[in-house]
């Protein structure tokens, strides 16, 4: 049988449109399905606590769960190389931390580059340390502390979660601009080490603001400073490092990576989303809560801000001659 010209023309076309719109139809917008977020960390810490709220603030926004995934060990180098293997379809995420900054030059054997193989996508906010000391420790201000320090050289100790932790390379930086000689002692993690400054074993330690507030305010613990370019509204009355040696600046910080080729349309939808949730009224105050002082941009500005802070600790890492034991 021999179709009409207009019919054969009308299935033909019909025909040949089918797979396009397939196409089209599978082409779902992002995220299409649940998200993974890694955190370096295990569950129960600030930045566990910071990767849930925006996991939740993502989720509601975008439709589709973020899961906060805690993979701890190796400094966050085994949570880190998990995300940038990962595929780069925005569906594994990598809450990044200053420990990455740091970690390329403390561990000699890593399997990635974090530069190179991370898209930066948003970042998201600082938390500072804080100089404290026992109250043995006679001094009251970072002056009387660096002239107590240089009279007893080597006598004081100094507590540090780990070789190469932010908290030791905050120290060292520290040491080198005041010109100290401060006896080091390691520790598995702040939360071993501060109960060793509250009896007094060692006498002084750079701890993050938000585990310190309870024990500086009870007196067990006396604040000289934070680590901040500026005081904060946590602790009013106590000053900036960076007053009294310019240019000091240490804090931690926290942001969201992808692996390198992650679309760059779905770069900025999470960057626009995160920004939009650092600006809410409520994700903002919880993030202030911890102590978080609130820290956005571009993914470029994020980029740039990572390369500085790997060339800042590395120049420490190196005059201190850290390396992972």
């Amino acid at each position: 049988m021999t179709l009409p010209r207009r019919r054969f023309l009308y299935l033909a076309a019909s025909a040949m449109s089918l797979p396009a719109g397939s196409r089209i139809a599978s082409a779902q917008p992002y995220p299409a399905r649940p998200v993974r977020l890694i955190v370096q960390t295990p569950a129960g810490g600030s930045p566990d606590i910071i990767g849930r709220i925006v996991a939740q603030w993502l989720s509601e926004r975008l439709g589709q769960p973020f899961v906060v995934e805690n993979r701890a060990g190796a400094s966050g180098n085994i949570a880190t190389e998990a995300v940038l293997r990962a595929p780069a379809d925005g569906y594994s995420l990598l809450l990044a931390m200053s420990a990455n900054a740091i970690n390329a030059s403390v561990y000699d054997d890593l399997r990635f580059n974090f530069i190179k193989d991370a898209e930066p996508v948003a970042s998201i906010g600082k938390i500072p340390l804080v100089l404290e000391v026992n109250p043995s420790i006679p001094a009251k201000t970072v002056p009387e502390f660096i002239a107590y320090a240089k009279a007893n050289p080597g006598k004081i100790n100094m507590a540090a979660s780990g070789p190469g932790s932010p908290l030791h390379v905050a120290g060292e930086l520290f040491k080198m601009l005041a010109g100290l000689n401060l006896t080091v002692v390691p520790y598995r993690g702040e939360a071993v080490a501060l109960p060793e400054l509250i009896s007094g074993q060692v006498q002084v330690m750079f701890g993050v603001l938000p585990a310190s507030l309870g024990h500086i305010g009870a007196g067990t613990l006396r604040a000289l400073a934070v680590t901040s370019i500026n005081r904060q509204p946590l602790l009013p009355d106590i000053p900036a490092l960076s007053e009294f040696l310019p240019g000091y600046e240490a804090s931690g910080w926290y942001g969201i990576v992808a692996p390198k080729g992650t679309p760059p349309e779905i770069i900025d939808r999470l960057n626009k989303e995160i920004d939009a949730g650092l600006r809410d009224e409520k994700t903002h105050r919880r993030l202030v809560e911890l102590g978080c002082e609130i820290f956005a941009g571009p993914p470029a500005a994020f980029g740039k801000f990572i390369a500085d802070e790997t060339e800042k600790w590395s120049k420490v890492v190196r005059a201190a001659n850290i390396k992972q034991e």
